[in-house]
């Protein structure tokens, strides 16, 4: 199998989409069966230890995920491209953008950790420090990250893909970088590119009220949003509309 990132579409507008901490490149639901193939060419990148990569080590760190991204783009031979980014992947999306300014278009929050890091506390973090040994564990995750009121077999899902699609080494050692990484909200503050950064409605912990206080305030050309009837995983729970949305932004003419 191929370690490079799962590409799909052949249009001349580029998007890398980093996934979130249960995710992967597999990990996007049925949202790459809806994007326009004809005029995007999208990259659905794995972070070292998960998906296409899954024997490959690393520091897993943020700064790791950037630069990988930058070196698959140069891989494919994309100058510029847009960025996409669910959960952490938002966050590590916000490093390339501190890293490489000039090869971004325009960045796309999906339920995003906003540049100050996800700033869990001690009892919201054991509860996920629990979930790299434990199916149940993410299973409960799933639920809660989904306002409680979709079935059982939704969560299962999402959180036996994220099993079988990471090594348990890599989903821990994931998470402190995005749940209590550092802050780099005063590197994006200012920065020019336009931003959309959108939640669910159900999510508890990624609200409107959150982005207001974190996109809003850090990015001059930004607009947030909440999905209707969604918690956080819209690429599963409303994966058509999410392509409509993606897309209507990065074609939209600044």
């Amino acid at each position: 199998m191929s370690t490079g990132p799962r590409v799909v579409g052949t249009g001349p507008n580029r998007v890398l989409a980093f996934h979130g901490w249960f995710g992967s490149s597999a990990g996007w639901g049925h949202f790459p069966e809806y994007v326009d193939q004809e005029q995007f060419s999208y990259a659905f990148l794995d972070c070292r230890g998960y998906g296409r990569r899954k024997d490959v080590t690393g520091e897993y760190t943020m700064e790791e995920i950037s630069a990988d991204a930058l070196a698959a783009a140069d891989a494919l031979g994309w100058d510029t491209f847009h960025l996409l980014g669910h959960s952490m992947g938002a966050f590590a999306m916000q490093h390339l953008l501190v890293a490489a300014p000039e090869r971004v278009q325009k960045l796309y929050s999906l339920s995003g950790v906003p540049a100050t890091g996800g700033q869990l506390d001690d009892q919201v973090l054991g509860m996920f420090s629990a979930a790299p040994q434990s199916l149940e564990a993410r299973i409960g995750l799933t639920h809660f990250a989904t306002g409680s009121r979709l079935p059982d077999s939704f969560a299962a899902r999402i959180a036996t893909e994220s099993q079988a699609n990471s090594t348990v080494e890599a989903f821990a050692g994931h998470l402190l970088p995005w749940a209590r990484g550092t802050d780099i909200s005063e590197q994006v503050r200012g920065l020019k590119h336009p931003v959309k950064a959108l939640v669910g409605e159900y999510d508890p912990a990624l609200t409107e009220e959150v982005s207001r206080a974190t996109w809003l305030e850090f990015f001059p050309d930004c607009e947030i949003g909440t999905i209707p009837n969604t918690g956080h995983y819209a690429m599963y729970e409303a994966p058509a509309w999410l392509a409509a949305s993606v897309e209507e932004f990065f074609l939209r003419r600044v």
